[in-house]
């Protein structure tokens, strides 16, 4: 049953990576906005 602790692991670290880059999107818009 180790693939499923693989599976959900990859999952987490891509929507990790997902909202980190959504997050930084957001922070470059306000910051250009002032």
């Amino acid at each position: 049953m180790w693939y499923i602790c693989w599976v959900l692991g990859v999952l987490l670290a891509c929507s990790f990576g997902v909202i980190n880059a959504m997050w930084l999107e957001q922070r470059n818009k306000e910051h250009m906005d002032g």
